[in-house]
């Protein structure tokens, strides 16, 4: 892959609209565009790790988004700032790196459904081992993509809802520059080639879409696997910003919630350094006395030193992921002390954080809400002419195309209105369809 064509400002589905030059670049108004959407807007409602707040507030989907953006850009700005070093000629776009990955990361969540993961565990868990796996030999048989829907991929459903063109929507979806949107696809395959790991970056209806990206920037097949691209080089920086951001402030948040003392995540936080640094940093905790404030502080210095680890190994690993040999991802090749301290906050966060009854009664409540929801109204868009169906069916927003043609297409048609929902607005619907509240008339 060569940086000339994998930095393209062309606009999905714009292609061959000009329209007059702004004074924010394109990658720019990328960010802008999706900070003032409604998707992105939405994601305020939804569950990241923590019950979303009552007295104490925690993270959501939207201020994970907005930290993961922020580290993103600093971690772009670092590695556009060497590479211009690298290649000084100045022929190449590397000053809007920043701009692309943090834009990337704003994304980065937007296909995920309400209630964590427990969503994306109910609709496989439907398509499995419910009433959904009835569906399978009607999709095959139409020629849809069953796995699809067996192995539902929150980063797929991203790149799904930012370039699909809805019902009365415009071409493109959000019509994002190819290299913003190529920085979300952690996955390059489609879900029949998922494997054990399940993880997948595009639905069959948007593999076109992905193949057009790929031939614009450049972007080759796997030399292991034809079957798989390569990723797109901004991706591990996406995904490093990702990776910093979820596992210390799940550390943080747990602290708040006093899932952890605040001994313990001091503890954890200091673990990553030594010698001089960390004399330095116990130093300057002194001149405080509140918890809160040191914790902040110490969560600061991870982040910026995880930043500093991860721009590094990009530079030095970088003729090996324009090559598409670079198999790991940047967290995991921090150095042994970082490693072992990152390892030490996601065992605590799966032994104490992830375990806690708090996270677990959300999402036992979130696959209950979920699963009923899927079922009711799939079971809808496939029998329009039952009377509760037309009832039902008149609670679906236009856009939303309920009368495709085929199997595969209801049954999309579904998934993109559930997984849009708020955690708010999936519980009032359940609610309501169920009888267990009336509305106010």
């Amino acid at each position: 892959m060569q940086w000339t064509t994998l930095l393209s400002d062309k606009r999905f589905g714009m292609e061959e609209y000009h329209e007059r030059k702004h004074e924010r670049t394109d990658f720019q108004r990328d960010y802008d565009r999706l900070i003032f959407s409604s998707p992105f807007r939405r994601l305020q409602n939804k569950t990241q790790v923590f019950p979303l707040p009552g007295s104490i507030f925690v993270h959501n989907r939207l201020t994970h988004s907005l930290e993961v953006s922020c580290v993103g850009r600093s971690l772009g700005n670092d590695v556009s700032k060497a590479l211009m070093k690298k290649y000084p000629n100045g022929s190449v776009n590397f000053p809007e790196i920043g701009s692309i990955v943090s834009a990337a990361c704003l994304a980065h969540d937007m296909g995920n459904p309400p209630f964590g993961h427990s969503g994306e565990r109910a609709i496989s868990a439907y398509f499995h081992e419910g009433e959904g796996h009835k569906l399978h030999q009607l999709v095959e048989d139409e020629g849809g993509r069953w796995e699809d829907f067996l192995f539902f991929e929150g980063n797929a459903n991203a790149m799904r809802l930012l370039t699909h063109q809805f019902v009365g929507r415009r071409k493109g979806g959000f019509a994002l520059t190819y290299s913003t949107m190529a920085s979300i696809v952690k996955y390059p395959y489609a879900s029949i080639f998922a494997g054990n790991h399940q993880k997948f970056g595009f639905f069959q209806s948007e593999e076109e879409t992905y193949l057009r990206m790929a031939e614009e920037l450049g972007i080759g097949h796997d030399a292991e696997d034809e079957n798989k691209f390569l990723r797109y080089p901004l991706v591990y920086l996406v995904e490093a910003a990702d990776d910093i951001c979820y596992q210390v402030m799940d550390i943080e948040d747990a602290c708040k919630l006093h899932i952890l003392t605040a001994e313990e995540a001091i503890y954890l936080l200091m673990n990553f350094f030594e010698g001089n640094r960390l004399t330095h940093i116990k130093n300057v905790m002194k001149m405080v006395n509140d918890t809160n404030e040191q914790l902040a502080y110490l969560r600061s210095c991870v982040i910026g030193m995880l930043i500093d680890e991860c721009s590094n190994i990009f530079i030095n690993k970088e003729s090996e992921i324009l090559k598409g040999n670079y198999h790991s991802t940047l967290i995991k090749d921090i150095s042994e002390r970082a490693q072992k301290a990152y390892q030490d906050c996601s065992d605590t966060a799966y032994n104490k954080i992830y375990c806690a009854k708090e996270v677990l009664d959300i999402e036992l409540a979130g696959y209950h809400i979920f699963s009923h929801l899927i079922s009711t109204l799939t079971d809808a868009v496939m029998n329009p002419q039952h009377s509760y169906s037309k009832l039902l069916l008149q609670r679906i927003p236009e856009q939303y195309d309920i009368n495709a043609p085929t199997t595969y297409g209801k049954i999309q048609c579904v998934l993109d209105y559930i997984s849009g929902m708020t955690d708010i607005y999936a519980l009032d619907l359940y609610r309501k369809i169920t009888g267990m509240s009336l509305p106010a008339v």
